[in-house]
């Protein structure tokens, strides 16, 4: 075996060995990050009792709660570095969501959330909170990949919050994972439809079902499709960084590196000072064989997260680049 060969297996290795690790810290979701906001109103006034809710993206389970104070003010101590989902519900409200990234080596900004009265009849309002549990259950069937049994927890949670159509996405969701991909797609439409009467979530629902939708397609190898609706989520939310980046992870994890570059790209673009995407760059390149890329990717990863296990293993990746023969 040559050298190149050779060395290519032990950069493999070493990613494996990132990917593992960043699943275990993912799945601890615990660090020293602190991050603090307030909810108001749309005049400006706090909303107190607000139910504050932030989950770790990358592992399904870690949530933190809490309730605002008089002045509308929340706090979250002892969080991972990485992506965090922010949702906010509160009597005669509609929710909001939004993804938030958190960092341990720096003071994260104040977030403040601005939500607006709920008519009768809106869609995307929550009218049980107790009802959460439902939801939390569905999440972790689905990640346990017992479809059926999560579509039966999303749609109980739906039954007894009619105008909570948001949940119609996780539904979607385990159909598209169980492998019925007709059904996923008629609901992806159906949210599509629904979306275009919300104006606090609407654009949000309607970008996630279209890349489902995109999804869909590529299960079926549609790629032009797929890449179509790809393009129409984007478009419909081009702020969000997440989106461009979920896609890049559908593409990688199938193996269409040169679509997986063009969208981590996006969201590195979007937000250049989120790690992820410069991380899974590097990846690329290595895969792409493209290791003057790849150096380049990690060492922008290293600048944003110095100091964390994953910033350790992708140096070490470095280091056996950095240490190979000249051509």
């Amino acid at each position: 075996m040559g050298f190149v060969n050779r060395f290519m297996l032990i950069i493999i290795g070493a990613a494996l060995l990132l990917g593992a690790t960043s699943e275990a810290a993912a799945q601890a979701g615990r660090g020293t990050a602190r991050i603090a906001g307030v909810v108001v109103d749309i005049e400006g006034n706090p909303v107190a009792g607000a139910r504050v809710v932030i989950d770790f993206a990358a592992e399904t389970g870690i949530r933190r709660e809490e309730t605002t104070g008089k002045k509308g003010d929340w706090a979250f101590i002892g969080l991972a570095t990485g992506n965090w989902n922010l949702t906010v519900t509160a009597d005669g409200y509609s929710p909001v969501s939004q993804t938030l990234y958190i960092r341990q080596l720096q003071v994260n900004p104040k977030v403040t959330v601005t939500m607006e009265k709920a008519r009768a009849g809106t869609a995307g309002v929550i009218e049980d909170e107790s009802t959460f549990e439902l939801l939390e259950k569905g999440n972790a069937l689905l990640k346990q990949e017992c479809y059926d049994e999560a579509i039966a927890m999303f749609e109980e949670f739906l039954e007894q919050n009619p105008q909570a159509y948001q949940v119609q996405i996780n539904i979607a969701d385990a159909y598209k994972e169980k492998g019925d991909l007709e059904k996923a797609e008629e609901i992806y439409n159906e949210i599509l439809v629904k979306a275009k009467d919300d104006q606090a979530l609407g654009k949000s629902m309607a970008a996630k079902a279209l890349a489902g939708i995109g999804d869909c397609h590529l299960r079926r190898d549609n790629l032009e499709e797929a890449q179509a609706y790809f393009q129409k989520s984007l478009d419909t939310l081009p702020e969000d960084e997440t989106l461009a980046y979920n896609v890049a992870e559908i593409f990688f994890a199938g193996q269409n590196i040169e679509q997986a570059e063009k969208y981590f790209l996006i969201a590195a673009q979007i937000k250049p000072d989120w790690p992820d995407p410069w991380l899974k760059l590097g990846y690329v390149y290595l895969n792409k064989g493209d290791m003057g890329k790849a150096v380049e990717m990690f060492e922008k990863f290293l600048k944003l997260e110095p100091e964390t296990e994953r910033s350790a293993l992708a140096q070490n990746i470095l280091n056996a680049i950095r240490k190979r023969p000249a051509a």
